[in-house]
């Protein structure tokens, strides 16, 4: 008897090919041989999952040097339903390019993704002062806007590798300003059940706080400080009812299963009118949280039996 084959797995990722964003869903086990669909932008990405056209979206959330990309932690703060199931680490570097036959001298108009042009602008100021920067969607849509003659596009910053997608000459390599420069991606997909700690986690989440009044960020942050749990993300954004209120994006170490984390987790939501759990999900480098012997599981674990023999 034959078996009909399971279903492909969509996922959604900022096109079209070539771009970082297929790289970082390169790196997924699961996502291999299953089909790619390149949106247009990262709403589009997102309302994929959100109506089950895709199984997930990879998005860009944070660069080692522009920080976080604010679209996405907005449209992660706004968009129900959603959940962060893994993480992704990808190196950034680029490259000035031209359709044939173009040099250097002859470039005025650069077309380029706003966050690539801004990690490439010191090179682009000292080589080519007068030039003018046209905002593509991506860095490879950047390329092929070169060969559209409406937008009058002489070079693109584009990644590494291009130049196999498309008939372009590169002018120049390593334009941008850091040689180091990581993008952090996420995987989203629909909200689930948390699964189980691997070791080397990752939480994330968005709160608000309940007032704008002296010391309430700092009350926010005692709900982690005093339970050991590092942040490695605070960021703030505008919630964008009115001046003076804001939303913060926070990563911490570890998992929302670990006592540590659930514990702080119970003092945000008592403290915060809105909060926004983003997921649990192993860290990109498998980097593990190092904690005070006060925070270890078995610590808290200890403490709440002290404390339910004591009330019998």
């Amino acid at each position: 008897m034959s078996s009909t084959p399971a279903p492909l797995r969509r996922y959604s990722f900022l096109g079209p090919a070539g771009t970082f964003t297929e790289a970082a869903l390169r790196q997924v086990p699961e996502a291999q041989g299953q089909e790619w669909k390149p949106v247009a932008n990262i709403g589009e990405a997102l309302n994929d999952v959100v109506t089950g056209a895709s199984d997930a979206a990879m998005i860009a959330i944070e660069n080692s040097v522009d920080g976080g990309v604010t679209v996405a932690q907005d449209a992660l703060a706004t968009i129900p339903g959603l959940q962060i199931i893994g993480e992704y680490l990808v190196p950034v570097s680029f490259v000035l390019v031209a359709r044939p036959g173009t040099t250097l001298d002859q470039v005025d108009v650069i077309a380029g993704h706003p966050v690539a042009y801004g990690q490439c602008r010191k090179w682009l100021d000292e080589k080519l002062p007068a030039h003018h920067h046209l905002p593509a969607t991506s860095n490879v849509q950047a390329a092929a806007d070169i060969f559209n003659e409406a937008k009058g596009v002489d070079a693109a910053i584009a990644p590494p590798g291009i130049e196999a997608h498309y008939d372009v000459k590169v002018l120049a390599e390593g334009i941008a300003e850091n040689p180091d420069a990581v993008t952090r991606f996420v995987l989203v997909a629909r909200t689930a059940t948390v699964g189980e700690p691997s070791g080397a986690d990752k939480t994330s989440l968005i709160v608000e706080l309940p007032d704008d009044k002296s010391g309430s960020l700092l009350l926010l942050l005692e709900q982690f400080a005093t339970r050991g749990v590092n942040l490695t993300l605070l960021a703030s954004r505008p919630i964008g009812d009115r001046m003076g209120r804001y939303r913060f994006v926070i990563d911490v170490e570890g998992h929302a299963r670990d006592e540590r984390v659930s514990d702080a987790l119970l003092g945000v939501k008592r403290f915060s009118p809105n909060v926004v759990f983003l997921g649990s999900y192993q860290r990109a480098d498998r980097v593990a949280a190092t904690t005070r012997g006060e925070h270890d599981n078995q610590s808290f674990s200890s403490a709440r039996e002290w404390l339910d023999e004591l009330l019998g």
